[in-house]
């Protein structure tokens, strides 16, 4: 994990926050500094080189991943236990009904599992596994879209966090012309580089925005169906409260993605690519260089192009991070697992505590993104956690909603 804050001459000065996997953000700063890229070892450069191009010939001959099944036993995931109770009153639109009942939350290490797809993070931050009760909600069955982000902004006049300037008070000594709107977008490298040198494949764009997601001369035309991105916590708190709704709570968004399965790996099962189908938008390919675009789309997606998991809900794995409620503390799960044997709607912890970064504020990230991969980054695995820096926003971050009902 690195935290860079710089100045890009005539630009914008920037604070970027990568996490483990790159659920990064892009808002702003403690000091100015110019990076320049580190010298890198031959050796180091050849390593990634030659994992590269393993890595991209195994994609091109499957045109897939190798199947397997995750087998790391005994298991510690108890049954998910689903409740009868049922909500009052019509269905919401656009809303899929979660019964909630009790659940095992949290994943077992990733790098002990034989299926493909896993990567090489232990993931500790998931553990322990732990026993969740939940009351039953509605929610989004996709990922809020452009077109209805549209019309919360065109009812209230919202102005997002990347499309505001940054307050002078907020950051002495930056020149005022560095100040400007923006966001952080991916970028393609030319060739292999060292997956460490995260800077390689981020930038500051001035001006990128819901409106703009690639940056000034880019708009959404067209893309009213795609998940809204370039949002920061704020805003995906700002459209739910116009709609009547909430975002998730971390345990809220995990049982629904399970979709009534139990310990299961993946939102659909065991099995990474199930008859040799994609399941989800991810990166296939060499990373960053070139995602081939093997489940049909490269970046993000149109909301629905893929199954849907047991509950209703469209694209819970992959194509765009999703902001949930809860502060982001690593030893989370142990402070509930140290409180009894059956959390009852865990509304998440009272602050947030990231030992990478002490005193930065994060909030939960889950589902994963386009960009998501074994090479670097598995968190379209079900039971895993992103954190973002809570002012940020990026162009592989979005969020659903949810609302509370009253049941029969």
């Amino acid at each position: 994990m690195l935290v860079v804050v710089f100045f890009q001459p005539g630009i914008a000065i920037w604070r970027l926050v990568v996490e483990g996997c790159d659920s990064l953000s892009s808002p702003f700063f403690y000091q100015m500094m110019k990076i320049q890229n580190p010298a890198v070892s031959g050796n180091a450069v050849g390593r990634t080189a030659m994992r590269a191009v393993v890595t991209s010939v195994a994609w091109a001959l499957a045109g897939a991943a190798i199947s397997g099944i995750c087998a790391e036993a005994p298991s510690k995931y108890g049954p998910t236990v689903e409740s009868s109770a049922r909500p009052a009153g019509a269905v919401p639109a656009g809303m899929v009904w979660v019964p909630g009942g009790e659940f095992s939350m949290g994943t077992e290490d990733p790098t002990r599992m034989t299926c493909e797809g896993h990567g090489d993070d232990p993931m500790h931050d998931a553990r322990p596994i732990h026993r969740v009760v939940l009351d039953g909600f509605w929610m989004d069955a996709t990922e809020v879209t452009n077109e209805q982000y549209a019309k919360f902004v065109e009812a209230t006049g919202y102005v997002t966090v990347a499309e505001r300037r940054p307050k002078a008070e907020d950051f002495p000594g930056v020149p005022p012309e560095a100040l400007v709107p923006g966001s952080i977008l991916f970028t393609p490298t030319e060739g292999p580089v060292p997956l460490g040198n995260f800077m390689a494949w981020w930038r500051y764009e001035a001006g990128a925005s819901w409106r703009h997601p690639n940056g000034v001369g880019s708009d959404i035309r067209g893309k009213e169906n795609y998940p809204v991105v370039h949002v920061a916590y704020e805003d995906a708190v700002a459209y739910a409260k116009w709609a009547g709704k909430r975002l998730p709570t971390e345990a809220e968004w995990e049982f629904a993605a399970r979709g009534g399965k139990a310990g299961k790996p993946f939102v659909w099962g065991d099995d990474f690519k199930p008859g040799g189908k994609w399941m989800a938008n991810i990166y296939e390919g060499l990373f960053p260089v070139k995602d081939l675009g093997s489940d049909g789309y490269v970046g993000a997606a149109p909301v629905r192009q893929y199954p849907a998991n047991g509950y209703g809900l469209y694209d819970i794995a992959g194509n765009v991070w999703e902001w949930c409620a809860d502060w982001y503390r690593p030893d989370y799960y142990q402070q509930l697992a140290s409180q009894g044997p059956v959390a009852r709607n865990p509304q998440g912890p009272a602050d947030s505590f990231d030992p990478q970064e002490p005193g930065v504020p994060k909030r939960v990230h889950r589902g994963g993104s386009f960009l998501c991969t074994d090479q670097y980054c598995t968190r379209y695995m079900v039971g895993s956690r992103g954190k973002g820096e809570a002012s940020s926003a990026s162009n592989h971050v979005g969020f659903r909603c949810v609302r509370s009902a009253v049941e029969k």
